[in-house]
């Protein structure tokens, strides 16, 4: 269905909080997508099985779990801008930890780092995607989501980018070599300095938290007004959330999809090594394409709905990752490489779509609303293993059935939605 749409897509008043804000999407993309690079990292230097890499997702997502209520409860109390600065702070405080982390040569105390870094990002979503959505007319929100979330995958770029250049190191040990350096003693000081890799971009990435922090406690933040009265019924809105079925319908779908995002891109290295038979900094590279895939699918479609509605783009993009995820695991090799990159183009606008549809109309429930979505980004702490399981069993081809499913109710939600 073809729409028109001339709306403002950003209130004036909000414009230049709008910019700083969303720049802060840019930021939490390069953690997120710094763990598919650690998963292949740890795996090497703490000679990791595939399920105890994978840990790495489930205790970031735990994290997003945890703290999502108390993030909202603190915003719904004290407004955007003390969560905003909070997360920020939190997230430079596990950043900065990486380096005794890795001095410990401890997989436990990193794994502690990420969920601090996890919970200080739960802030940051938990007030940049309402704030985003409130920040103009209802509606064009899907599409201002869309716009301020396609800084995202720029920002996860960036991190792939920093990840391979700076910690993979390009050696690739035989089993001979390993042996040799065992029995001359200098395997475990190689151990040591491939773990050591990991800190210099976490230790950047603090700073530049710190200097956000400091540019959002310069500015004044527009709050959407709520009362007192409004501010102590946080459990009221919670049991009133929790029996809106459209909105839990949202929340699941996207449980699913965030799982099916986390688990496709945490293992596209894996894929494409084991399928295309090619080395872990070209498959670093080609993971950076999948996110310039998922870039320009994102801008796209951000452009694309102002002709087309929003959930019915969804539902198109859902069933063309329904096929292309099966070719993956029926046609592993270039081929299934090819679908499993194209897969992030079309995945590209589900995330704000079912974010920003599944809050339009929550009123004062809107911080809460969006502090239970963000809690069903455990979706990645979920699925993630799951597949690492599936490959246990089986191999990586057959693990992206999970994702398959993700896409098969997405489509069913998008066409409810759009009915």
């Amino acid at each position: 269905m073809m729409i028109e749409n001339k709306t403002k897509m950003v209130n004036r008043k909000y414009l230049i909080p709008f910019i700083l804000i969303t720049c802060l999407f840019f930021m939490w993309g390069i953690p997120n997508n710094l763990n598919g690079i650690l998963i292949k990292q740890f795996m090497k230097s703490f000679e990791l099985s595939i399920l105890e890499a994978s840990l790495i997702q489930s205790v970031f997502y735990i994290g997003y779990f945890v703290f999502a209520f108390p993030a909202a409860t603190i915003m719904q109390k004290y407004g955007y801008k003390t969560g905003l600065i909070g997360g920020l702070l939190l997230f430079a405080v596990g950043c900065v930890l990486f380096w005794p982390a890795a001095i410990a040569g401890s997989y436990a105390f990193f794994l502690f780092c990420l969920f601090i870094i996890a919970s200080g990002l739960t802030f940051l979503e938990t007030g940049a995607n309402p704030f985003i959505v409130q920040s103009g007319d209802e509606e064009t929100a899907e599409q201002r989501l869309n716009l301020a979330q396609a800084f995202n995958p720029l920002g996860s770029i960036f991190g792939v980018i920093i990840g391979t250049v700076f910690i993979f190191s390009g050696v690739e040990l035989s089993g001979e070599t390993i042996a040799e350096m065992k029995e001359a003693g200098k395997y475990t000081a190689y151990l040591e300095v491939e773990t050591l890799r990991v800190v210099t971009p976490y230790l950047f990435l603090a700073v530049f938290a710190c200097i956000w922090a400091i540019l959002l406690w310069k500015i004044k933040l527009p709050e959407q007004q709520t009362t007192k009265e409004q501010a102590t019924r946080i459990g009221d809105s919670l049991k009133i959330l929790l029996k809106n079925k459209e909105f839990m319908k949202g929340a699941l779908a996207l449980f699913l999809y965030v799982g099916a995002q986390v688990g496709t891109w945490s293992f596209f290295i894996l894929y494409v090594q084991q399928y295309a038979g090619i080395t872990e900094k070209t498959a670093g590279y080609m993971l950076s394409a999948t996110l310039v895939a998922f870039t320009l699918g994102r801008l796209s479609a951000t452009w694309l709905m102002k002709l087309v509605k929003p959930v019915r783009l969804m539902a198109f993009y859902s069933l063309i990752n329904i096929i292309l995820t099966i070719c993956c695991i029926l046609m592993p090799g270039v081929f299934g490489t090819w679908c499993l990159l194209s897969t992030s183009f079309f995945m590209s606008l589900m995330y704000p779509t079912i974010f920003a549809s599944s809050l339009k109309g929550l009123g004062e429930h809107t911080k809460i609303g969006s502090s239970v979505m963000v809690m069903n980004i455990l979706g990645g702490a979920v699925v993630t293993p799951l597949m690492g399981v599936i490959q246990e069993i089986s191999n990586v081809a057959i693990s992206m059935i999970l994702p398959s499913i993700a896409y098969m109710y997405i489509f069913y939600y998008s066409i409810k939605k759009s009915s």
